[in-house]
């Protein structure tokens, strides 16, 4: 399945919304979506991946360098709509607690 990736905005948050596969072909094409959102001052990241079917360990780098990169810009990357393996994986490599999205999510102060 071919990965695309769309990304609005909405209350300060961008939305990426991820869908089909996301893996060593298609990883960069997230990096460069994270990278050109922050470097337009976005730094608050909210990636659904209801749509998305498989994830493999550049994508999960490429979520855990977003928000490195996010909070040292002063924001996050969150993680929302995770299921089947996807969300298996994010549970076992211990991504969903670090980077699943509470509703209470806000940006740090400071």
């Amino acid at each position: 399945m071919t990965f695309t990736l769309s990304c609005t905005e909405q209350g300060g948050v961008a939305h990426l919304r991820l869908a089909g596969e996301l893996d060593i072909s298609s990883t960069p094409q997230l990096g460069e979506a994270i990278s050109r959102l922050l470097g337009d001052g976005h730094h608050r990241l909210l990636v659904d991946l209801s749509d998305l079917t498989f994830c493999d360990s550049t994508g999960m780098s490429a979520f855990v360098r977003g928000d490195n990169e996010a909070a040292a810009a002063g924001g996050w990357l969150r993680l929302t709509g995770a299921s089947g393996r996807v969300a298996r994986l994010l549970r076992l490599s211990g991504l969903a607690d670090v980077l699943g999205h509470r509703q209470d999510t806000h940006e740090p102060s400071g």
